[in-house]
């Protein structure tokens, strides 16, 4: 571990105390809070003089349903945040776990930074993960009519419905997909010196 490195982590040791995991792997620093103590966390992460986490980079949501070739035994849905400290040159990723699998929900954190409101609209989009205190919690990148979360590991990749122009209707039409199932044959070299070189 670097000097830079060690430095972070025990400011993160600091200023959150026991009620965070730190870990560090390959270079890089991850904070795991609970949900309960997840809006807490990350103000201190921004206010904290010793930190000063001023930039959300990133926010997406995870489904780890078959995580580690199905042997994840943990919580299904997380949130994953990337910050940066500008005036330490600090780089973190914070995650936290939606403590119900049937109805992920954890606090909105775009009353620290703004820029949270279209990264947690997307993560509900796509994983159905509900951000409380959001003011405008709605599909960002899907119809508006969609059923569904097509980024959770359970959604058929195919989808349920697709929409075609219907040209007696004169409109775009949706309708249950007909897609016929493939079966994909390998493709057989028969050259007599393949691979002899």
């Amino acid at each position: 571990m670097t000097t830079k490195l060690e430095a972070l982590e025990l400011a993160l040791k600091n200023a959150l105390g026991e009620g965070a995991a730190i870990t560090v792997a390959l270079g890089e620093v991850t904070v795991v809070v609970k949900a309960s103590e997840y809006l807490a966390s990350m103000r201190t992460l921004r206010d904290d003089p010793a930190l000063r986490f001023q930039e959300l980079v990133d926010l997406c949501g995870v489904d780890y349903s078959s995580y580690g070739e199905g042997t994840w035994d943990g919580l299904r849905f997380a949130v994953v945040s990337h910050l940066l400290s500008i005036e330490h040159n600090w780089r973190v990723r914070v995650r936290v776990f939606c403590p119900d699998d049937d109805m992920p929900l954890v606090d909105s954190v775009t009353s620290i930074w703004r820029n949270a409101n279209w990264f947690e609209r997307e993560a509900f989009d796509l994983f159905g993960i509900l951000f409380e205190g959001h003011g405008d919690l709605r599909r960002i990148l899907t119809d508006y009519g969609f059923i569904g979360h097509p980024f959770r590991k359970d959604f058929p990749i195919s989808g349920y419905v697709e929409m075609r122009y219907d040209p007696e209707q004169k409109r775009v039409i949706y309708q249950p997909v007909t897609i016929e199932p493939r079966e994909n044959i390998p493709r057989v070299i028969r050259e007599e010196t393949y691979g002899m070189k």
